[in-house]
């Protein structure tokens, strides 16, 4: 029962904490002239800083400062001790004002919470990543047996279509360098067999009919082929 009675307490006195770190009040900023003015924690004023005054934040605290009229926010940092002015929370630096859109309002209301980033457990400020290769695990580097087999059965193929192309080739040059007749000489001899007449009269036979037809001028070649000459 008494462990029920903190664990309510401490719930109790969280949310009272988480409401009074939410203020709501106005907010006003520094005039332009303010630029290199020494702070009330030493540092120099800058209006292009994201920097404001607070009343009770410890320097260097993060407050988150939200305009209702719009919704813009902004994360600024306690540099500075104020604003002393009644009814005013927080003085801002010009870049803050213009990030939340009150430059022109030059005072207005705004909501100031304490900003606290996402912690993230075991997280070291600053780590350093060392140096080392990193690999895949895909096995060892030998060649499957079923891939060994088919690459061989495929080279071989491939040796055998070549040697089947080479066999082609070789047989096409070797028809192409053949004589092939002419088609021109066989009808000349052709021509020279007819110029040549059959059972022609010998050279002999022919001077013996001249002979004859000398010796008798008077007696055609008609007459003497009647009388069996």
């Amino acid at each position: 029962m008494n462990f029920k009675r903190y664990i309510l307490l401490f719930a109790v006195t969280t949310s009272l904490t988480a409401l009074a770190q939410v203020q709501s009040g106005k907010a006003s900023f520094y005039a332009l002239k303010f630029t290199g003015r020494k702070t009330a924690s030493g540092e120099r004023m800058h209006h292009d800083s994201l920097t404001c005054a607070h009343r009770t934040y410890p320097f260097g605290t993060m407050l988150k400062v939200t305009n209702p009229a719009n919704g813009k926010s902004v994360i600024v940092r306690v540099t500075d001790r104020g604003p002393y002015v009644k009814g005013r929370i927080i003085d801002l630096s010009a870049r803050a004002a213009r990030e939340i859109g009150i430059m022109a309002q030059g005072i207005a209301p705004v909501i100031v919470e304490r900003h606290n980033p996402a912690i993230v457990p075991f997280k070291p400020d600053d780590i350093e990543i060392p140096d080392f290769e990193i690999g895949t695990n895909e096995g060892s580097d030998a060649t499957p047996i079923w891939v060994a087999l088919k690459e061989d059965r495929d080279r071989k193929i491939r040796e055998q279509k070549a040697k089947e192309q080479e066999a082609l080739k070789k047989k096409a040059q070797t028809t192409t360098q053949q004589p092939m007749p002419s088609s021109v000489e066989a009808p000349a001899v052709m021509t020279e067999k007819k110029a040549q007449p059959a059972n022609l009269p010998s050279k002999q036979k022919e001077e013996d009919v001249l002979n004859d037809i000398n010796k008798s001028p008077n007696k055609s070649k008609a007459y003497l082929k009647r009388q069996g000459k």
